[in-house]
């Protein structure tokens, strides 16, 4: 199978859509949509053509929320946007721009991101077959009291950050504008200079790492910065988190004798995020 394919790509997709109240045979336009504009955020890649085709595609994806929005005003579900609705039209906590831009933001943000960390965890997994042995030496075990030797719950979610340091999907932040000239590192930054945090070289940094490029899926601590920091912390960690857990615990309980195609990991261009578009297995 491709991995990216067949359980990275639908798994992220199919959760996001179930939450927000996206109706089945809409998810794959709803992805092409996502990718088009996530195409169009990478500037190293940017050109007049994926500029127009992300204008295209923000256009078609407001288009739609904004039609799904009156409908679940007219007959709200059991669904995110029928709950942002009422905290809209009740209580008057989001402007009506606000409830359509959150929608897109949870849409493109909750779908992009996590495809990226099963790729890149699973790929790394697989490089690993040492760590790899420490999630698939037993069966997962219900009790935190498990014996020496068996696979407890709290290995998975170690594993899961460890995947989100090593090979963060996110590799740098939003740009920001410098206010004042400022010295870091013994470089000076102007004023008015366009700057990025990287956060795939944070996570890697031996000050706050120790032996920062070995992969421990039992690396703890491990304050990595995958999800930002502070006010800008991923509103969709626990997500996230939620759907590498379970879905790495599932697929190496069901097939744990995968192993690589191909050597040569088939990265995506794109600087922004770090992901695969195809990772060939065989089981």
């Amino acid at each position: 199978m491709d991995f990216m394919a067949d359980f990275a790509l639908p798994l992220p997709v199919i959760v996001i859509a179930e939450l927000l109240g996206v109706p089945p045979e809409d998810r794959e336009t709803f992805r092409a949509w996502s990718n088009q504009i996530v195409t169009g955020i990478d500037a190293v890649r940017a050109s007049q053509q994926n500029a127009q085709k992300q204008e295209e595609a923000l256009m078609a994806l407001a288009g739609y929320f904004t039609h799904l929005i009156q409908q679940r005003r007219e007959r709200p579900r059991e669904d995110l946007i029928s709950a942002m609705i009422e905290a809209r039209d009740a209580q008057d906590r989001l402007s009506e721009e606000e409830l359509l831009g959150m929608c897109m933001l949870l849409l493109i943000a909750g779908h992009e991101t996590t495809v990226n960390l099963l790729g890149n965890g699973l790929l790394t997994l697989l490089h690993y077959p040492d760590e790899l042995a420490l999630l698939t030496r037993a069966p997962l075990l219900p009790s935190k009291s498990a014996s020496a030797g068996k696979r407890r719950p709290e290995d998975m979610i170690s594993a899961v950050e460890e995947m989100l340091r090593f090979e963060s999907p996110v590799q740098r932040a939003t740009f920001r504008v410098t206010t004042d000239a400022i010295e870091i590192g013994g470089k000076t930054l102007e004023k008015g200079q366009q700057v990025s945090a990287v956060i795939g070289a944070a996570n890697r940094d031996p000050a706050q790492f120790p032996d920062s490029d070995r992969f421990d899926v039992t690396r703890h601590p491990n304050r990595h910065l995958a999800f930002g920091l502070g006010i800008h912390f991923c509103l969709g960690a626990p997500l996230a988190r939620a759907e590498a857990r379970i879905g790495f615990t599932r697929l190496l309980e069901k097939l744990p004798t995968l192993r690589l195609v191909n050597e040569v990991p088939d990265w995506g261009p794109n600087t922004f995020f770090r992901g695969l578009r195809s990772l060939p297995l065989a089981f």
